[in-house]
């Protein structure tokens, strides 16, 4: 591959790409970096792990804990356990293991299509076009007070429908709308598409709940405890989605947001839920 291909979306595809360990195993190579390994990473790698087992059907579902930060630099192994092969559903159970520790639990859910009802409810949320809003990176740096600090886009695009989140001292709903897509293009394996839309779908949830604190970036320390996601439809990852996410209750330092994805023509092809813990930073 040459440099000038080495773009982030080609080196998460190639993070995607996992080495094949036995008839269950599989094994992720280290990545370069610091401090904790993204964790939207390791739960699109263990749909990787659990598809490529799965001969007829796509990802329906998939229910998963954050057992502990992942590092960079270690290899990840996908122990695959094959719940049950059925007529319309097949079930996998992933454990992503590094350094002989469990860092990740995964259950997956996988269909065949077939004839059904059908409906939806709720329409695709009113927002702007993609086009000319600011990207979530400026946006962070700007909040942060440190242009420096800004962050290559990476392999998702972000752009934010309200850029009010670089006012700390405002203390805002617990609602967000952004758009995601990947910058470039992925191929055609819909268990690869599947792979980034649930990548992207743990970009910016926890910030969802910091709203109505005046939490915004610098000023709290979060992560994921689990996550949930349902696909309704087949995705095809391949323009701008419009990601609406709400957290209607928090307690204990924990909050809870639930999210929809939308096409561009307000079809919603998945739902999000997501626990975070989310504290405030303390002064240095």
């Amino acid at each position: 591959m040459s440099e000038s291909a080495d773009t982030p979306l080609v080196r998460l595809l190639r993070q995607l790409d996992l080495e094949p360990r036995g008839r269950s195993g599989f094994q992720a190579e280290p990545i370069p970096g610091s401090g904790r390994l993204f964790g939207g990473l390791v739960a699109a790698q263990s749909v990787v792990a659990a598809g490529r087992t799965v001969a007829e059907g796509a990802l329906h579902s998939l229910h998963a804990y954050f057992l502990r930060p992942g590092a960079h630099e270690v290899p990840i192994r996908f122990e695959v356990d094959r719940i049950r092969d059925g007529r319309t559903f097949t079930t996998r159970r992933v454990i992503a293991v590094q350094d002989g520790e469990a860092i990740f639990n995964l259950s997956a859910s996988f269909a065949r299509p077939e004839e059904g009802i059908a409906h939806q409810e709720s329409p695709m949320p009113e927002a702007p076009d993609p086009e000319g809003l600011p990207d979530w990176e400026v946006l962070r740096a700007q909040a942060l007070g440190e242009p420096a600090a800004r962050r290559d886009a990476g392999a998702i695009a972000i752009r934010a429908c309200d850029p009010r989140d670089v006012d700390p001292r405002r203390r805002l709903p617990a609602r967000k709308l952004i758009w995601l897509r990947p910058v470039g293009s992925l191929p055609e394996d819909p268990l690869v598409h599947a792979a980034v839309l649930v990548y992207a779908s743990d970009r910016t949830l926890l910030s969802t709940a910091a709203r109505p604190h005046g939490l915004s970036w610098g000023k709290r320390r979060a992560a994921s405890l689990d996550h949930a996601m349902w696909l309704h439809h087949v995705p095809y990852f391949d323009d701008w989605l419009l990601y609406a996410s709400e957290s209607p209750v928090a307690h204990a330092a924990r909050g809870l947001i639930l999210g929809g994805m939308y096409r561009r023509d307000g079809v919603r092809i998945a739902s999000v839920a997501q626990e975070g813990l989310i504290r405030i930073a303390r002064d240095r």
